[in-house]
């Protein structure tokens, strides 16, 4: 079996085997495939795409590429979530808290922030003293003992993603479905979970710009799924405003707090309830979503996700007074963007509100930039709200006077102001099962 057969055979629309998948990612990985043949490989998907079939041998592959997690067993049915990222998603550090109360155990690897879009690991380690680096068998105790754990992506599992994606990221080769499905798929499988809840977005702040592209995603990873015996289902949601009202991470854990604590913002509580009760029914534990909701605002309500979620913060070592006092520290210096006309706020992008968070000092420009834990942007007025001249519209945070100013003249593209207001939209769209 040669590379450049394999590369012609893609090129030509052929379909690959098992056999050949594993040839590729197992060569790419040993170091056999050298990184020219690799980008031309990819390169030939991006253009001729891949079967579904051949999508879930190439996730198999990448999984199998290292260490992978042994969680379910046949009294217990792990389940995990993913979203693919946008601004001010603050939904795992809610969600697990839930899922984990109402008997459900979640064991969670996330990643960390680059660019507009904010990591559930930089938020975690806004809280002082808490520890994402657990070891496997740290995390699996503690999963088998509180019901749930986050911590950050360990380095022995899918190389081959890591790999590839590197790859891709210089080969403008990153936006190809099948890449796409099964770099994240390739992760929930190895991280051991049989049941996973998608949460696929779609706007100015996401990955996808558009629903179409973001279901023909989803549809993709249940197939996966299911070819794997996942039990698999996506919600696609709109990111084309920031969810909920912080952006920043501790802003973020605030607002983690409140919701737990009941008084979430409206479009956040919505999708977290989405969610939360997919992984109830997933898990095993909700026959339908009706009962699945029930049992996901009864957590809500009797403060037992917000219990949970104490107890998760210190069993990985975070200052539970400064949680339960909402002490957080937030960046010194703060600014107020002020309305400049009557109306109503018809448009916050989420895309730009992530770029003036990164600008305040909230987020990465690449993989080496230093956070700010306490910086970030707090939205006063969401869509639809009535806002007068000299209103607050966003409050800044930063510890930069330059960061600020350079905020300031930005912030006025995040939002439109029109005459005309607007009922509440629903943030899912559609669910795939």
């Amino acid at each position: 079996m040669r590379m450049v057969d394999l590369i012609e055979k893609k090129r030509d629309g052929g379909t690959f085997s098992r056999g050949e998948i594993r040839y590729i990612i197992n060569g790419y990985v040993g170091g056999k495939i050298p990184d020219y043949q690799m980008s031309a490989w990819a390169m030939t998907v991006f253009y001729s795409g891949m079967a579904n079939e051949e999508i879930a041998e190439l996730t198999m592959a990448m999984a199998e590429s290292g260490e992978q997690l042994q969680l379910s067993s046949s009294d217990k049915l792990f389940v995990d979530k993913h979203s693919t990222g946008g601004v001010g998603d603050k939904t795992t550090l809610i969600v697990v808290p839930i899922v984990a109360s109402c008997g459900v155990p979640v064991a969670k690897m996330s990643g960390r922030g680059l660019g507009n879009t904010g990591g559930t690991i930089d938020k975690l380690e806004a809280i002082p003293g808490f520890n994402v680096e657990l070891s496997v068998n740290e995390f699996i105790s503690q999963v088998n003992r509180i019901g749930m754990s986050v911590i950050s992506q360990t380095g022995n599992m899918v190389p081959a993603d890591k790999k590839l994606y590197a790859l891709r990221d210089v080969t403008a080769t990153v936006n190809s479905i099948p890449l796409i499905a099964s770099s994240i798929m390739s992760k929930k499988i190895a991280a051991g979970a049989k049941g996973i809840v998608l949460d696929v977005k779609y706007g100015s702040g996401a990955f996808m710009p558009d629903e179409n592209k973001a279901e023909e995603l989803a549809r993709t990873m249940v197939g996966i799924g299911k070819n794997l015996g996942r039990n698999t289902v996506a919600l696609i949601s709109d990111m084309s405003q920031p969810l909920g009202r912080a952006v920043g991470n501790s802003l973020e854990i605030l607002e983690v707090i409140d919701t737990l604590q009941g008084n979430g913002p409206k479009d956040l509580l919505e999708v977290c309830i989405e969610l939360a009760s997919w992984m109830l029914i997933v898990g095993g534990k909700a026959n339908n979503i009706e009962e699945a909701e029930k049992l996901v605002n009864d957590s809500l309500a009797n403060g037992k996700a917000w219990r949970k979620f104490l107890e998760f913060v210190s069993a990985q070592n975070g200052d539970i007074k400064i949680i339960e006092g909402k002490k957080l520290k937030l960046a010194p210096i703060e600014e107020l963007i002020r309305s400049k006309e009557n109306g109503f706020i018809s448009k916050i992008d989420a895309g730009k509100i992530g770029k003036l968070a990164m600008v305040m000092g909230a987020g990465r420009e690449t993989k080496e930039s230093i956070i700010d834990f306490g910086a970030g942007v707090y939205i006063l007025k969401k869509p639809g709200e009535k806002v007068t001249i000299g209103e607050p519209v966003l409050k800044l945070y930063s510890s930069d006077t330059q960061e600020i100013a350079n905020g300031c003249n930005l912030a006025g593209e995040a939002f439109v102001i029109g005459q005309k207001s607007f009922d509440f939209r629903k943030m899912v769209s559609k669910i795939i099962s």
